[in-house]
């Protein structure tokens, strides 16, 4: 199918591709983003007082 008509065929062929990437990765990052902010995570043991040097602490505890 060569010709005008085959070019045009073609043409969309490729935008509607592109297009349906750009949606999935839209709609992937949209996830993640919704993960992230409608979860937290559980607390974990660690260590509390300041005195303990080459050990790391939380910044700021949730718990």
């Amino acid at each position: 199918m060569s010709g005008p008509v085959g070019r045009r065929r073609a043409r969309r062929t490729v935008i509607s591709a592109l297009l349906a990437i750009a949606a999935l990765v839209a709609v992937a990052n949209a996830h993640l983003v919704y993960v992230a902010v409608a979860t937290q995570p559980a607390c974990v043991d660690h260590i509390k007082d300041h005195g303990a040097p080459g050990n790391f602490r939380a910044a700021k505890s949730a718990c």
